[in-house]
């Protein structure tokens, strides 16, 4: 294909600039903290335990759906998981605050199995020394996903291979008191 047909084909899908064989890049922030900042203890196990709100933009007009994982690298036994969630709508932009802690959400959306072994959301809850990073990560997909039951991140990883678009993310701390 020379790189007119490619200019051509793009413009008609309404793609977004990339480098060749990696995925554009979304904005992820959210109302709760800025990027590199504390994490309120609202959203903690110290707290309520209650997602926070986060926002996202840049995603290229032929997404079919997104996905997130939450993670923490810091953890003591390896990274530890806090939140997984797929098919999100295509028109989705953001995500409330306290989202249901249910495999299904009203909007379409599945939540997978968190490393505490639990359906949704799982805030951060490190033991007690230094601050942990929380990576949220947010992916847009050409693809809605066949995934059953409560998939885990690793489970959700292997469905999006070959399948995202765009990806950003949003990197919190939290230290424990």
């Amino acid at each position: 294909m020379n790189c007119m047909m490619i200019v051509l084909s793009c413009l008609g899908a309404g793609c977004v600039s990339a480098t060749a064989g990696q995925p554009a890049k979304l904005t992820v922030s959210s109302d709760a903290f800025a990027q590199g900042r504390a994490i309120p203890s609202r959203h903690t196990c110290q707290g309520a335990d209650i997602s926070p709100p986060l926002k996202w933009e840049g995603a290229p007009a032929n997404t079919k759906s997104f996905a997130l994982i939450c993670d923490d690298p810091d953890a003591p036994g390896g990274t530890w998981v806090h939140w997984v969630l797929y098919n999100l709508p295509a028109d989705a932009v953001s995500l409330a605050e306290r989202t249901p802690k249910s495999a299904a959400l009203g909007n379409g959306a599945g939540q997978g199995r968190n490393s505490f072994r639990n359906i949704g959301y799982g805030g951060p809850c490190p033991p007690p020394g230094g601050a942990h990073r929380y990576f949220f990560k947010v992916y847009a997909l050409d693809v809605r996903l066949s995934l059953e039951g409560a998939p885990t991140k690793e489970q959700l990883l292997q469905a999006m291979t070959g399948h995202i678009l765009a990806q950003g993310e949003l990197m919190g701390t939290y230290q424990r008191e």
